[in-house]
Parts: structure tokens; sequence; C-alpha cells
């Protein structure tokens, strides 16, 4: 072949080639934009999770000052506390006179807010130093069915004893909580904290946590304070719980709205298992970033009068968030 037929042949092979290598550029392009949005991608999700561990901890710093913001009015030199029109608690010198309360919903502080709300243990009906009937009337004040009721009753009374004995309705270890898919042994004593109830049979979540319409057992129940319920601050499924007739609980609630807190247990309530004072408060504390809450807490402290200057031992803490 003449050597203008070679150059004829390669200028034909000419355009091949030239698609060849346009195809090979445009892949390479394609891998690099497919390797450049996997890396931003990345790097999203990278900065994402480091915004969210620093408002997590900012948030979590914030719940613990409104848990100090909380113990400052707590350690005050008032003895007695009322809930208020609001639902917050109020608390009051020996002499009945109202102390102001500090700003508890949002508060600025460092890059974000925090919340809380004070209320009183003693307010709650105490289950380790509660009969079985106490505990059906309050359950029973809930709108509970017969059926409900007696199997949570059973099962509290068979979650504190100390045998492995279980009553009609309620359950022990080896009959019921070991054969469950996430297996564990009763108690057999005392209930340690209020999230314990979720162990016992019949205790249900929304029984727990309650609704819109009725409070839940979280809210009602305690296994700390010293047994008798502040007339001050229970509220009214707990001083029926008690076995008070609706005329002596509207007695209570309109008395305390009216004048203050009671300075004493009136004589016609005596015996009653009432009160008038409280040690133990609940507080419930959240951190707030960006107008999300990202840290909450709940702790239940006992104020103790006897130390110099006074303060507060906690009893209990948990960490919702």
């Amino acid at each position: 072949m003449s050597r203008g037929g070679h150059v004829e042949a390669r200028r034909r092979a000419w355009p091949g080639e030239r698609g060849f290598a346009l195809l090979l550029i445009l892949l390479v392009l394609a891998l690099v934009a497919v390797v450049s949005a996997e890396f931003a991608y990345s790097m999203r999700l990278e900065a994402a999770a480091v915004r969210a561990y620093k408002n997590g901890l900012i948030g979590g710093h914030l719940a613990e000052a409104a848990l100090e913001q909380a113990i400052r009015e707590i350690v005050g030199d008032a003895p007695l506390v009322v809930e208020g029109d609001d639902g917050l608690l109020t608390f009051y010198t020996a002499e009945r006179r109202e102390l102001p309360r500090l700003k508890r919903e949002k508060s600025e502080l460092g890059g974000g807010q925090y919340t809380y709300r004070i209320t009183d243990e003693e307010a709650r009906l105490n289950i380790n130093a509660s009969p079985p009937d106490r505990i059906d009337r309050l359950l029973l004040a809930l709108q509970l069915d017969k059926s409900v009721r007696d199997t949570i009753g059973d099962s509290i009374q068979d979650w504190r004893d100390a045998n492995e004995e279980h009553r009609l309705n309620g359950a022990e270890s080896e009959d019921y909580y070991l054969k469950l898919p996430v297996p564990y042994r009763a108690h057999n004593a005392n209930l340690e904290s209020v999230t314990e109830l979720l162990q016992i049979k019949g205790i249900t979540p929304a029984i727990y946590n309650g609704s819109k319409e009725r409070p839940g057992l979280a809210d009602l129940i305690t296994v700390r304070g010293s047994g008798p319920v502040n007339m001050n601050t229970a509220g009214p499924y707990v001083l029926e719980a008690l076995g008070l007739s609706s005329a002596e609980i509207s007695e209570i609630v309109q008395g305390r709205h009216n004048a203050g807190p009671f300075p004493n247990v009136p004589g016609k309530f005596g015996g009653r298992n009432l009160s008038v004072a409280t040690r133990t408060f609940r507080i419930e504390a959240e951190g707030i970033v960006d107008d999300r809450v990202v840290a909450r807490l709940i702790a239940i402290v006992q104020r103790r009068t006897e130390a110099d200057p006074p303060s507060v031992l906690v009893l209990e803490w948990w960490r919702l968030r």
C-alpha cells in the first residue's frame, strides 16, 4: 500500500478514536461527579452529627442549669406550698406569705433556653405505703375496668412481697415475667423508682403516662416521701384514693384556693393520712436549643432544712433524652 493509502486509513480511524476518548472522558467526569456528591453527602451527615452532638451537650448543660435554678426555690425558707390555678407550685412562708416565683419558662442562657417545673412529690400516693384498697380506689378514679384493676392490684402486691406465690390475678417470676420476650424477675421488694411500674403486669404505657383526659400513674404515684399526702397540693384523684368524698375534696381545693395553704390539718380531716408540708419535690427540667427540646431530665430531691446552709439531697435522677 502506498504512503497515501496509509494516511487515508489513519484519517478514517481518527473519528472512532476521538469518540472513544470522549466517552472515556465522560465516564471519568461521571465518576468524579458521583464521588464528589458522595463526599458532599458524607460531609453534610458529619456536620449534622457534630451539630446534634454540640446541641446535645449545650441542652444537657441547660437542663442541669434549670435543675439548679429549681433547687434555689426549694431551699428557700418556705415550708408551705400550694399548686396555683395555673398548675404551678407556689411557695409560702410559715406565716403564709406568698413568695414570688423565679422565671421557669424559657429562660435565656448560653445560646439556648431552659424550662423547669416543680411538683410536690408528697402530693402523690406512696405505693410502698398504700394498702390494696387505696390503690384500687386510685385505679377506679382513673376509670379502669375492674378486671384491669384486679390484675394491677394483685400484681403490685406480688411484685412487692418476698415470695414467689402469685395471687389470683397477679404474677410472679416463674409463671409470667420469665416467660416474656425479654425475661426478668419480679422485684420481691418495695419499688425503688416509679418507672418500675412499667415492669409490673397490667400496667401499660398508656396507664403509666396518661392522656389529655386524665393523668397517668407516673403523675399520681411515688416511692419517695414520708407516706402522708400533702393536702395543700394533692389533686382530686389522690384525695379520692384516700377515701375522701366529693364534698370533702371540693372543700379542700376551694379552701387552699381562697385562703392559701392550710397551716395545719383541720380536725375533721385528722386520721386521713393527710399532712400540710413537704420536703420532697420532683423537678422536670428541659434544655432548649434552636426552639427544640434537646435534653430533658427528671430529679427527685429532698430538702434538708437541718443543714447550714439549707441544701437538697438528690434521691433519684433520670435523663429522658
